[in-house]
Order: structure tokens, then sequence, then C-alpha cells
């Protein structure tokens, strides 16, 4: 157990994985938010990114997990090593007994990692959140208490992406300590093409997915009209089910004029949503609410989502606010691998139909 009573500040975090995400957006986060939490340990695989990143915030460094769970300095887990690991390390940071584990998205493979955690975080008492940080915004919070009957009368939900890549973003943000080594994907093969497609979905519209479902509420029965990846990187995706129209659209290239935007309109209202690009840490979402003729603006507010959720993980751990339902992290994980199956799906079936189509025009 955590060496600091519950009400103690500043509370203790752990980081497992030292990657860019870590370097760019957590640390640069935690060094606004002092009063509430400071960086005790580091762990990465690689002892020099471990040690070379510790030391910049004065923290411990290892490379084993154990060290970090075992480190009673800890109080908050937060997972950003990669996606295989994530299931079987929330699930130990929840048995080490510690107050909160903050996992980056997606916090789990399937359904059924997923019910183990949900099952683990019961039995322990642990809280869990998933890094899906427009969730935390406070631009997309106060649009969820000023939207009114939207989510019930929406028709259209859009979700529009143009980020440059993440490299230039993290540049800007602090010197990376090592990158994956990057590569020129095979797109001839279709297999390529399904696992672009695949991560552009469970790596980048999983942010928006969350907010997609809160306007879905048939999400169970959603159907793929089109998908279609888009070079260099990025996607077209557009959705149905019985009551909605789902537009999923993301590029990312070398164009300089980054947009984030969610939108959810119906007959006589709509809702845009202005999100600050990744890796931008000041600001937050500005939500524009038009009713009929009348339109009212929420936002900017002094910090956005990266910092959102860390503020959320120290109310959790203090007792301070109630954790999520474990449920809705299961439902919206359901939802994005609902949405990659059938994109994945989607895609083999339009090139079983190129044969045919080349047949009729032969």
């Amino acid at each position: 157990m955590s060496s600091q009573s519950a009400g103690s500040h500043p509370l203790g975090v752990g980081i497992l994985g030292a990657g860019p995400v870590t370097q760019a957006i957590h640390l640069p986060s935690l060094a606004r938010l002092g009063d509430l939490l400071t960086v005790r340990h580091i762990m990465d695989v690689d002892p020099n990114v471990a040690a070379s990143v510790a030391a910049r915030v004065g923290a411990t460094h290892s490379t084993s997990i154990g060290a970090l769970l075992g480190d009673p300095d800890v109080d908050i887990v937060a997972i950003c090593s990669p996606h295989q690991f994530h299931a079987e390390q929330v699930i130990a940071a929840c048995r080490a007994g510690k107050k909160a584990v903050l996992c980056e998205k997606p916090f789990a493979m399937n359904a059924e990692e997923a019910a183990q955690i949900s099952a683990v975080s019961q039995e322990t008492g642990v809280p869990i959140i998933v890094g899906a940080m427009h969730t935390f915004d406070p631009g997309w919070l106060a649009a969820t208490e000023n939207w009114g009957d939207l989510p019930a009368t929406a028709h259209t939900i859009r979700s529009s992406i143009v980020l440059p890549p993440n490299a230039r973003f993290e540049d800007f943000a602090t010197e990376i300590i090592t990158r994956p080594a990057g590569g020129a994907p095979d797109y001839s093969d279709i297999e390529v093409i399904k696992g672009a497609l695949r991560g552009g979905i469970m790596g980048l519209a999983i942010h928006d997915l969350p907010l997609v479902r809160a306007f879905t509420p048939d999400f169970d029965a959603i159907e793929i009209l089109e998908a279609r990846h888009v070079r260099p990187f990025g996607y077209v995706i557009s959705l149905r089910t019985p009551t909605r129209s789902i537009e999923l659209r993301a590029a990312m290239n070398n164009t300089w004029k980054p947009e984030w935007a969610f939108e959810a309109i119906s007959d006589d209202a709509a809702l845009r949503i202005d999100f600050t690009p990744s890796y931008v840490q000041a600001g937050s979402a500005v939500a524009t609410f038009t009713r009929d003729s009348k339109t009212t603006i929420h936002g900017p507010f002094d910090h956005n989502g990266y910092e959102g959720e860390w503020r959320e993980l120290a109310a959790l751990a203090s007792g301070t606010k109630q954790p999520p339902s474990a449920q809705t992290l299961i439902d919206d994980l359901t939802f994005a691998l609902d949405i990659a199956d059938a994109t994945a799906a989607s895609v083999d079936a339009q090139q079983a139909a190129e044969p045919a189509r080349e047949g009729v025009h032969a």
C-alpha cells in the first residue's frame, strides 16, 4: 500500500512506458499539476530511456514492472506501454493496491480482457479510466450540461480530423528520446490496408468514439456503408444505425492547418465541438450549440483533456469523486472493436467484389 494517506497531496505517479506519449503529453501535463500530483517512478524496458526520462522529473527509474508496482511512493499508475500489454498491466496495478489507474487506449484487445479488467476493478475497488482525452475536456463537459435533448434527437454525427504526423507535434512539445522506427507500408497488400484502417480506428478515431456513442442509442446495430483508406494515413468511414448516420474522417499529412471537430445534428439543433490538436498543451475545446436562430458558445477554458484526465485521476485517488461505471468502459471498447471488425470485413467484401466488376466490364 502507498505510504501516503488518502487525503495527502501531491499523490505519487508511476508511469509504465516512457515513449513519446509519456514524454510529450503526460510529463508536461503533470508539471502543471504539482499541487496534486508528482512523478515518482518511470519504468521502461530500455534502461537508457527510463533513466533519461526519469531524470527530467527527478523520479526513480527501473526496467521492471514489479519494481514500479512495489514502490510505496506510487499511488497512481499510468500505463503507456504497447497495446498488447495493457490488460495484464491494468490488472497487476489493481492487485498491487494502487489508488487509481490510467490506461492509454485501448485498455484491452477484446471483450474478454475487458470483462476481466472490470471484475478485478470491482474486486479491488481500484478505479480505472481510459485515456480518451476528449471525454475529460471541459469543452466537452460543458456541452454535456447544455445540449438538452440532442443525444435523443440527433440524426447525423461526424468526427473530422486533419493532423500533421505525430512526430511533428511531439517535437514541438519536447525533445523525444527514441522514437519507433517507421517504414513505407505496402498498400498493394490488402492486409496492410486493413491493418492501417484498424489502427486508425483503435488509435485515432477511438478518441471520439465515446462521444459518438453518446449520440447513438442503437450503437449495437451498426452497419458499415463505406470504408476507405486515405494515404499516407487516414480513413473515410461511413456508418449507419437504424436511426443515425455517422461519418468518421481523418487525414494525417504535411498540410499545416490542423482541425479536430465533432458534430451532432438534429432537425432543429446542432452541436460542433472544436478540439485542440493532439499534443497541444494549451487551451481547451470550444463547444458551439445552435438551436433555431440562437447560438451559444462554451469555452475556451483554462485546460484541455490531457490535464483533465489527470485532474480526474487525482479526484478518484483521493476519494473526492466516484469512479466511472466499468460497463461504460466496456461498451466504449466494444463499440470501437465492432467498428474495426466491420471495417475490415467491409474491405474484404470490396476486394471480393472487384473481380466481379472487372468481369462485367470485360
